[in-house]
Order: C-alpha cells, then sequence, then structure tokens
C-alpha cells in the first residue's frame, strides 16, 4: 500500500535489529582532543601509532590539517586523560575539545599574530640577503657581512630561533618515526658546522690570519644557507598555519554567526544588552532585523523573515511568526521578534552542526591510507639518498663543499608536508562547503563514497513527494455504511504507525472530529500492513487490497491507478478503501535532470504499488522504476548493482529505508528523516529541497578530484625535486623555498574548493520584501 508499513518488514524489526546488534558490541566512546606541536604528517602518523598499540583503543584517525584526534575508546577501562598524558608522551601537547570549547570565546587570535621567533629571523637574515642582492647586481662579497658576523647570527639561528625544530625532530626520533623537522635540523647543522670548519681551518689559523680574512670577507662560507633555509621553512609553517586555521576552517566561520551580545528583557519589561554567556535558558531575547538569532527558540511575538541557509543551504527566507521554532545564528532580514530561549551553545543545532563538521573533518579518508605509507618510510629514505648523493659527488668532483651542498639540498628539498596536507586540506575545505549548502557529512569515507558514486537510487515517499498525502478518493463495499466510521477506524489502527500515508489518514479523522477507538494486541504483518483488535468488532485489518481481503474492480477511476490504497476489513470482511495521493516536490523534476545531467542512473524503488511507481517515474523521466519493493529487496537490487561494478547511493527518509542505505556506498537521510534512518546514512541533508541530493554528489566529486590532484602534485614535486637537488640544480636555500612553496600550493588549491557554488546558489537570487499580508519574499532564478 504505502513505501514502508504495508510493502515491507515491520518497522520494529529494523529497529530491534539495531538496538540489539549494539547491545552485543562493548562499550565505545568517542574522543576528540586537539593537538598542539605537529609539523609534518609524520607526526600525526607517530600519534596513531602509539595510540593504537594501546589496548583500551579501538580506533584512532589524526588529522594534520586540522590538528585534531579521533578516539574512539574502551570507557571502561581507561578515560580521557590517561589518553590525553599518552599524547603528551609523544612529545606534543593534547587538549581535550568538546563542543562547549568549540563555542568559547578567546580574546585574541593567536593565529593571526606574527611569532617574534619568525621575526627574529627576518632580522637575522636580512644582511645575508642585503649580501645576496649585492652578488646579483655584480658588487660580488662586498655588501655579504664578515665572516665573524655571519658566523654570529647563524649561531644564533641555528641554536636559538631554531630551538623549536630540535625538540619537534628529537622527539620524533623517540618516537621511531622521523619527522620534516628531522630533515631541517640534519641539513641546517651540517652546513653550520661545515662553514664554522672551514672558517676556523682557513689558510694560517692564527688569530691575525682570521681577522684578515674577516676583513676581506674571509673564505667561502655557506652561512647564509642554513640562516635562509630555517627562515624559510619556518614563515612555510607560518603561513600553512594561517591558512589552515582561518581560510580552511568552516567552523570559525560558523561560531562567528552568534552575537557576543544580545538584548535580553528584564522582569520589569525592559531590555538591557548582555553578554550571550549570561543568557539561560527560557530566558526571552529579542532580535530586530539584520541581527542574527543567538539561540534556538519559541518566538512568543512578533513577526519577521529569516534566513538559515547556514544550516539548511536553503537561501529562501522564511516568515517566522507566534509559535514558530528559530535556530541560532538565523538572520533576521525583516521583522522584529521576541524569542524564547531553548537551548544555548553546544546544545542548539548549530552547535550539533559545528561538533559534526569537527568530528567529519578530523576523519581520515582512504585516500590519505597512501600518504600514511609513504610518509611512514620517506625521511629515512632520504637521509639515504642524502648520503648517497654526498658520497658520490665527492667521488666523481673530488669537491666536498659541493658534495656536501647536493646533499644538504636533498634534505631540505624533499617534504613529506604537502603529502600530509594533500587528503586533509580538501576534506577540510569539502566539508565545509558541504556545511553551506545543508550537507552533514558523518566522516571523510562517506564524502570520499559519495564523489564516486555513478548509480542514485531514490525512494518516493518523503524524498521525491513532500510526504503529506491526502485522502483523494474512497470506495465502500457496502453503500450504507458512513464513510466516517469507516474513516474512524483506519485512524484508530493507523495512529500506531509511523508512515506519512498513516499519518494522512489520522489528521483526516482528525479534521473531521472523529474520536479514536481503543485497540489492542497491534502488531505490523510483513509486507502487508496493520492489526489490531478492536472490543466489541474484532480484528481490523488496515493495508493492501489483498491483505484487506478486498477485490478492487476491474475498471476503477484513473485516481485509483496512481495513488495508494489503503483498504481496511473487520475479520477479513472487507468494508472499503481510500486513495491516497501524494504531490511531488517542487524543484524534485529540476532536481533529477540535475543528477541525470551530471552522467547518474536514477533508479527508483519504492513499496507503493507498481502503478503509482510508474506514474511518479514517467513525470520525472526515470526509466528505471520499481514497486513493491520491501526493505530486503531494496538492499538486494543494491548488492546486484554494486556486483555489477556501480557504485551505489541511496536516499531515503523511512524507518525501513535503513537496510537499503546501510548496504549502498553512499547514503542520504532526508530531512526530518527517522532517527534510524539518519543512523544509518552518511550524510543528512538539512533541507526539504531535492536539490541538496544533487549539490552533495557534485560536492563530494569535486573534493575527491582535488584530493587526486594534491596526491599527484606532491609527489610528482618529491620525484623531481629529488634529482635534481642531488645533481646540483638546486641550492639549499631554492630548495627551502620550494619546500615551503610546495605546502602552500597544496593548500591553495584547497583552497579553490571553498569557491565551489552549485545549483542552488547559482540559480537562486533571494529578495525580501515587508512581512504584511499582500507581500512575499520573492526569488528571481
Amino acid at each position: 500500500m504505502n513505501d514502508v508499513s504495508r510493502t515491507t518488514e515491520p518497522s520494529y524489526d529494523v529497529e530491534t535489529d539495531i538496538q540489539s546488534n549494539t547491545q552485543l558490541q562493548p562499550q565505545r566512546a568517542h574522543l576528540q582532543l586537539a593537538i598542539e606541536g605537529m609539523s609534518c604528517q609524520a607526526c600525526a602518523s607517530r600519534i596513531e601509532k602509539v595510540l593504537n598499540k594501546k589496548p583500551a583503543i579501538y580506533e584512532v584517525s589524526v588529522n594534520f590539517a586540522g590538528e585534531t584526534a579521533n578516539v574512539d575508546y574502551n570507557p571502561t577501562t581507561t578515560t580521557p586523560e590517561q589518553i590525553t598524558e599518552w599524547v603528551d608522551k609523544t612529545g606534543f601537547v593534547a587538549n581535550l575539545q568538546a563542543a562547549d570549547s568549540l563555542f568559547a570565546q578567546t580574546d585574541e587570535d593567536t593565529a593571526t599574530r606574527l611569532p617574534w621567533r619568525l621575526i627574529a629571523l627576518w632580522v637575522c637574515l636580512l644582511p645575508f640577503l642585503v649580501g645576496m642582492a649585492g652578488m646579483l647586481i655584480g658588487q660580488g662579497m662586498a655588501w655579504m657581512p664578515p665572516v665573524w658576523i655571519q658566523f654570529i647570527l647563524a649561531t644564533i639561528v641555528q641554536f636559538g630561533l631554531a630551538l623549536p625544530f630540535y625538540k619537534s625532530a628529537w622527539a620524533s626520533i623517540k618516537g621511531g618515526l622521523a619527522n620534516m623537522d628531522v630533515l631541517v635540523v640534519l641539513g641546517t647543522v651540517t652546513i653550520w658546522a661545515y662553514s664554522t670548519y672551514i672558517w676556523l681551518t682557513h689558510g694560517d689559523s692564527s688569530m691575525g690570519r682570521m681577522l684578515q680574512d674577516a676583513a676581506n670577507h674571509g673564505p667561502e662560507v655557506y652561512f647564509e644557507a642554513g640562516v635562509m633555509v630555517i627562515a624559510f621553512v619556518r614563515t612555510g609553517k607560518y603561513l600553512e598555519e594561517r591558512t589552515k586555521k582561518h581560510s580552511l576552517n568552516s567552523i570559525d566561520l560558523l561560531l562567528s554567526l552568534t552575537p557576543d551580545q544580545v538584548e535580553q528583557q528584564q522582569p520589569n519589561g525592559d531590555f538591557h544588552n548582555v553578554s550571550l554567556q549570561d543568557v539561560q535558558v527560557d530566558d526571552i531575547l529579542r532580535a530586530k532585523q539584520g541581527s542574527r538569532v543567538a539561540t534556538d527558540g519559541t518566538v512568543i511575538d512578533g513577526s519577521g523573515w529569516c534566513v538559515e541557509s547556514h544550516l539548511t543551504g536553503e537561501s529562501v527566507p522564511l516568515k517566522k511568526e507566534e509559535g514558530d521554532e528559530l535556530l541560532a545564528g538565523a538572520l533576521v532580514e525583516n521583522g522584529s521578534l521576541l524569542y524564547r530561549v531553548r537551548a544555548k551553545g553546544s546544545d542548539t543545532k548549530l552547535g550539533d552542526m559545528v561538533q559534526a563538521l569537527s568530528d567529519a573533518q578530523g576523519s581520515k579518508a582512504k585516500l590519505a591510507r597512501l600518504a600514511d605509507k609513504v610518509t611512514a618510510i620517506f625521511v629515512p629514505v632520504v637521509v639515504a639518498i642524502s648520503l648517497l648523493t654526498f658520497g658520490l659527488t665527492w667521488w666523481l668532483t673530488g669537491m666536498v663543499d659541493t658534495a656536501l651542498m647536493h646533499a644538504v639540498s636533498v634534505l631540505v628539498i624533499a617534504c613529506p608536508c604537502a603529502l600530509g596536507l594533500a587528503t586533509p586540506a580538501a576534506i577540510m575545505a569539502g566539508m565545509g562547503v558541504a556545511a553551506r549548502h545543508g550537507v552533514w557529512f558523518k566522516d571523510a569515507q562517506s564524502l570520499e563514497a559519495a564523489g564516486d558514486i555513478d548509480t542514485v537510487v531514490l525512494d518516493k515517499t518523503g524524498t521525491l513527494t513532500i510526504g503529506k498525502p491526502a485522502i483523494v478518493e474512497q470506495m465502500m463495499v457496502d453503500k450504507s455504511i458512513a464513510i466516517n466510521d469507516v474513516l474512524q477506524l483506519v485512524a484508530s489502527v493507523e495512529v500506531h504507525a509511523s508512515h506519512p500515508l498513516a499519518t494522512a489518514v489520522v489528521n483526516a479523522a482528525k479534521e473531521r472530529r472523529l474520536p479514536l477507538l481503543g485497540v489492542t494486541d497491534i502488531s505490523v504483518i510483513k509486507g502487508a500492513g496493520i492489526q489490531a483488535k478492536i472490543a466489541g468488532l474484532g480484528i481490523v485489518k488496515v493495508g493492501t487490497a489483498e491483505f484487506a481481503n478486498l477485490t478492487l474492480p476491474k475498471f476503477m477511476p484513473k485516481v485509483w491507478q496512481i495513488a495508494s490504497t489503503v483498504a481496511v476489513s473487520i475479520n477479513d470482511e472487507a468494508l472499503g478503501a481510500f486513495a491516497l495521493a501524494d504531490d511531488l516536490k517542487a524543484d524534485t523534476p529540476q532536481a533529477i535532470t540535475a543528477l541525470q545531467d551530471a552522467g547518474l542512473n536514477v533508479i527508483l524503488m519504492s513499496g507503493d504499488k507498481q502503478s503509482v511507481v510508474d506514474h511518479v517515474a514517467e513525470q520525472l523521466g526515470i526509466t528505471a522504476a520499481y514497486g513493491r519493493m520491501s526493505p530486503r529487496d531494496k538492499a538486494s537490487q543494491i548488492a546486484k548493482l554494486q556486483t555489477a561494478g556501480h557504485k551505489v547511493a541511496m536516499a531515503g527518509d523511512g524507518v525501513n529505508d535503513a537496510p537499503a542505505m546501510a548496504t549502498a556506498d553512499a547514503s542520504f537521510a532526508m530531512f526530518e528523516g527517522t532517527d534510524v534512518a539518519q543512523h544509518s546514512a552518511s550524510a543528512r541533508l538539512m533541507g526539504e529541497s531535492l536539490m541538496h541530493i544533487d549539490a552533495a554528489q557534485k560536492i563530494a566529486y569535486a573534493t575527491v578530484r582535488n584530493i587526486k590532484q594534491n596526491l599527484f602534485f606532491a609527489f610528482i614535486y618529491n620525484c623531481l625535486g629529488i634529482p635534481l637537488a642531488a645533481f646540483g640544480f638546486l641550492n639549499p636555500m631554492i630548495a627551502a623555498a620550494a619546500m615551503a612553496l610546495s605546502s602552500i600550493s597544496v593548500l591553495m588549491n584547497a583552497l579553490r574548493l571553498t569557491t565551489f557554488k552549485t545549483a542552488v546558489e547559482l540559480n537562486n537570487t533571494v529578495t525580501t520584501t515587508e512581512p504584511d499580508a499582500n507581500k512575499n519574499s520573492t526569488i528571481k532564478a
């Protein structure tokens, strides 16, 4: 009779299976940590390696770009504090990060400040830059500072300002996985030691000769190379950190949607500005035109137009009046509202989104595993290549200084950072864009899977249609029986079901003010309907015509062919049936066209009768449509598509869509879908528009493509850079600059995703007018 409760397995079976499976699993808790001190992907790998050795840890994913660690652990055998201690012992600082901490206000953004060490580095580098400028314009070494000044500046940089590199390198070596800082330290210390040795041993070692050499700018040393390497690498890290925290991090943008100060109503009726942190649940706040709603709440007075695109992705303003719900972060485009606070901070829907986005950005995509494997052996391999370069160059040229510069260039040019940033940087940007469009991916793997699909399977009711069907026709076996009496029986049984068709029948009874009868012995019959016992009447069955023992006439009006049928019987004696129709969502045809234009195969699977499914498919231009599909049938059909080599996504909203959604490679739970559907889905669509599925697929595809571009660039950079350095085409200074630029270029490529726009944004320009009875918001396509 309909998508779920008539031709499907009982809804409680699915829920019971999920609950029983959960009970059989060991206790599992989730923890997110903010990690300080990571310098490259090898650092993240080291933390994962240490934590994965602990029996209490189930799974660890450390995001180098997001500087977070997602940890699943057994709460009965360890605590969050113990986990932070384990991380601290690896040489990093771990801080517990909860939703409340995400909403905490900070006085100053330290990520925007120029670090004093970086300033001091460039001050020490400046004399060397002046000297190198002199060489470029033909002044030779005239502008270069004396060797003894070079030595002092290089020593200050090497053993003072570069101290964080040493700490990170030593902690990395102790942890068993060498990071990028090991390469920097090895290269720059070698340059400093060699230059110092040459200076001290050049010609006559007497003090007089050394002073004379100093006056004449001394022997050929390379102090400037070490200083420039450290300065360039540190500058690259600063730019990388700034980009990650500001341009890539969508969480900061979401947090900025709530105001710091709000207008709170006092007991005497006056309004005073107070800090949002001082607001409590049930307080009354005012939101004026142009301001943002500070908390989730309920309108108690006034009216206005609000845009909730930050959560739903819909740019269309919604009319808000007394009794309507408000969401934190919504922009009041017109009007003035008084609202009572229902939830604040991390308890709001915005807070839920911030935490979900934070968890998702901190997860790791499958493509990242390749980079992890490479970085695990990267540094030892580079050191070996550097030593080989030194030996061969010295043997072939007989010049130790040339051999040394080539070897150091190899150490400096090698950059595991670009590999480490390639995947997480794109994931962070893609997740932020998806959230802006009202798509909440569960984790990086979900986004990656959605970007690889070629087939989309759609449920009908609540997915393609509005999900609010209405009775359009009825047929009684005995014309003498009152329609209201039959409707009362159906509603009394259907009130115990949750499907939209059942809700439609119950609402129809309420509209006619029909009292519901008491029922007992309620049960859902697989693939047929629902039945219950009513005192004085007997067993009432509501469901398919066959289930209710009703034979429909062969020649029925067309409406019965394209509508869902609800039949009813008492003690297997048929009473009649109701025809219920559900309209398509306004943008469903546009969304189906967009998916097909993207090259996706669109399939409709529904539990409704075949004639209804065929009618909907014909309206939408869908060639593959299957009716009377049980949850098991849907899951089996998706499995067959996967066996044939297809990557399948499933979109649905009902409890019984869960098996199919769990089977699919990617799945989308529609807005206001059941909890079970959202639990099974890899992404939640926060808007009612079906265009969100098209947006999710396109964003995911663009993100996966961006990841592949980043990985390709990172691999090519190292494959080309290391040989060029080994053969002497790159000196250490150029190598250091190139290494810094490699990480920045990966981040810049990931940033391109933040400008990504889908059809939802490109096709809708919103203009809001005054909120009165004669004026509405208008949308120009």
